[in-house]
C-alpha cells in the first residue's frame, strides 16, 4: 500500500493519476449543456449504497469510473451560465491551480515549523485585504490583523466572540447583539453558541431598499441602556444574502461609538466591491468597523473554502489565543515565532490563502473586480427586465447581483396560490435541469432568486429562465383549475 504515498518514489504516479482526473473533469465542464440533470435522491443514492467500501477497486482509473456514476455525472455544475441559484461562484484557473498545489503539500497553517512560508502568505494576504478595507487609515496608527477561517458562519463567530471577550462583563445575560432583520442567520446560531442565549439578539427592521433602519437602531440601543444592559455588538451586513443590500455604515458606526458597542461588518458577499474600480464607495464606512467577515469564496471567484476575519485591533485576536506546549508553547511569542493558531478557532487549518495568492498574482485585483463589476451589471440589467415583464413582482432594486422576485398570475388572486405556484416552478425547473434558481421568502411570501455570479451569464439567459419559470407556473395552475 506504501505504492500509494506521495513521496520521492510515487511522484509520477501521482502525477499520471491527477493527470487523468484533470482530464475526465476538463472534458466534463466542456461537454455539460445544463447546470444539473435532475436527478433526484431516490434515483441516485443506490447507485451510492451499492458501493463496497471494504473492496477497494486498486487503481485510480477504475475509482475515476465509479465517481463519474456517483457525483460527476449529476453533479450541480456552477460554472454553467443557468446555474442562478445560491452564493455559489465559478472558479477562476490559477486559484484551481492554487489548490493543487496546496492539496499536495498538505500545509498545516496553524505553527510555523509546519507550513513557513505559506505562514507568511497568509500573513501578506490579510495585511492586502485590511488595507483593502481601509484599517491602516482609521483610526491612525492601529495595528490590523485577521485570520483566514472556514467561512463566513465562522468568521462571525469568532468577530462575536471578541466582542463578548471585550465586553468585559460576567453577566452575559446583560448582553445585547443588534442585527438587521435580513443578516445572516449565523449572527443568531453565534449568540447561541457563545452562551448568550435566544434573547440577546435584537432585530433591526429593514427599509424598503432592505437596509437595516439606523433611527430604529438608535432607539433600541437607548432602550437597551435604559434598560441596564450592555450593547455588546452591531452587525452591520455588507451584501445580505437575499438582498445583497448594505447597511448604513457611517450611520451604525457612528450610533456603535457613541453607544460603546463592537461594529463587526459581515461583507462576506460584498467583499468583492474591495477590488471593483467603479463600485469601491458602496463600502464607505467598512474601515470603521472593529471586526469585518470575508468571504473570497463567493465574490472573489475562490474555491471553497476561502474566507477571512480582519480586525482593526489586531490584540483583540488574543481571546482566541490558547498555548499547549507541544504546539505553541508561550516562550515562542517572546521568540517572534509567527504561529497562526495564536489567532484562530481551528488548529489544524488548510493554506487556502494559497489560492487567493495565486489569482492576484496571475490576474490581479483589478482583474477580480471587473468580474465582480461585471455580474452587478447584469443584475441591475435583469431588475430593468423583470419589471418591465407584467407577470413577475421584483423586491427591489439590486446593490450587488441579487433578483428577488415572484410570479404573478393575471387570472389568480390568491396569495397562497401564488405561493403555491412560484413553488412548483422552483422545484419544477430544478428537476428539469435546466436551470438552477434559489427560492426565500419576503414578508412571509414565497418569492424566487436570482443569485448572478457568474459573468458568463447573459440577459438572454435571465430572459429564458422567467420563460421557463412562467410556463412551469402555468401548467400547476392549469392543473389545479382543472381539478378543483
Amino acid at each position: 500500500m506504501r505504492s500509494h504515498l506521495l513521496n520521492d518514489a510515487t511522484a509520477e504516479s501521482y502525477r499520471r493519476s491527477v493527470t487523468e482526473g484533470v482530464e475526465r473533469v476538463a472534458r466534463k465542464l466542456a461537454t455539460t449543456r445544463r447546470p444539473f440533470t435532475g436527478v433526484t435522491p431516490a434515483a441516485l443514492a443506490p447507485a451510492v449504497d451499492a458501493v463496497d467500501l471494504d473492496k477497494p477497486l486498486g487503481d485510480s482509473s477504475a475509482a475515476l469510473d465509479e465517481l463519474e456514476s456517483v457525483y460527476l455525472r449529476d453533479a450541480v455544475y456552477f460554472h454553467h451560465p443557468r446555474y442562478l441559484g445560491h452564493l455559489n461562484c465559478p472558479v477562476v484557473i490559477p486559484a484551481v491551480l492554487g489548490e493543487a498545489v496546496l492539496s499536495a503539500v498538505n500545509s498545516s497553517l496553524d505553527t510555523w515549523d509546519q507550513s513557513a512560508g505559506g505562514t507568511l502568505i497568509e500573513r501578506k494576504l490579510i495585511n492586502w485585504t485590511t488595507s483593502r478595507i481601509g484599517f491602516d487609515q482609521w483610526p491612525a496608527g492601529a495595528s490590523a490583523d485577521g485570520v483566514f477561517t472556514s467561512g463566513g458562519s465562522q468568521s462571525n463567530l469568532q468577530a462575536l466572540l471578541l466582542a463578548r471577550e471585550e465586553a468585559k462583563t460576567n453577566d452575559l445575560s446583560k448582553l445585547r447583539i443588534f442585527t438587521s432583520d435580513c443578516s445572516h442567520f449565523s449572527v443568531q446560531k453565534s449568540a447561541g453558541l457563545l452562551g448568550l442565549g435566544p434573547d440577546a439578539v435584537i432585530s433591526i427592521p429593514v427599509d424598503r431598499t432592505r437596509r437595516m433602519q439606523s433611527v430604529v437602531l438608535a432607539a433600541e440601543l437607548e432602550a437597551c441602556r435604559a434598560e441596564g444592559l450592555t450593547p455588546m455588538a452591531i452587525v452591520a451586513t455588507a451584501g445580505t444574502t437575499d438582498f445583497g443590500s448594505i447597511d448604513p455604515l457611517h450611520e451604525i458606526a457612528a450610533l456603535a461609538d457613541e453607544y460603546g458597542a463592537w461594529m463587526h461588518v459581515d461583507a462576506a458577499y460584498g467583499c468583492g466591491l474591495l477590488a471593483s474600480r467603479t463600485r469601491r464607495h458602496l463600502l464607505d464606512g467598512i474601515e470603521r468597523a472593529d471586526s469585518v467577515t470575508v468571504d473570497f469564496h463567493k465574490s472573489f471567484f475562490q474555491p471553497v473554502s476561502s474566507s477571512a476575519l480582519l480586525v482593526r485591533d489586531g490584540a483583540t485576536l488574543r481571546h482566541a489565543t490558547y498555548h499547549a506546549d507541544y504546539l505553541n508553547p508561550l516562550r515562542t511569542v517572546a521568540e517572534q515565532i509567527p504561529n497562526q493558531v495564536d489567532k484562530s478557532l481551528q488548529t489544524t487549518r488548510r493554506f487556502d490563502a494559497l489560492k487567493l495568492w495565486m489569482t492576484l498574482r496571475v490576474m490581479g485585483a483589478d482583474g477580480v473586480g471587473e468580474l465582480f463589476d461585471e455580474v452587478c451589471d447584469l443584475a441591475e440589467a435583469g431588475f430593468d427586465l423583470l419589471a418591465a415583464d407584467p407577470r413577475y413582482d421584483v423586491v427591489v432594486e439590486p446593490q450587488l447581483s441579487t433578483l428577488v422576485y415572484r410570479y404573478i398570475p393575471e387570472t389568480v388572486t390568491s396569495p397562497a396560490e401564488i405561493d403555491r405556484a412560484n413553488l412548483y416552478a422552483r422545484k419544477a425547473l430544478f428537476a428539469s435541469g435546466e436551470a438552477v434558481v434559489a427560492g426565500t421568502k419576503v414578508d412571509g411570501r414565497q418569492y424566487l432568486k436570482f443569485t448572478l455570479l457568474n459573468p458568463e451569464t447573459t440577459v438572454a439567459d435571465i430572459a429564458a429562465v422567467l420563460d421557463l419559470i412562467a410556463g412551469h407556473a402555468e401548467q400547476y395552475l392549469g392543473e389545479t383549475l382543472v381539478h378543483a
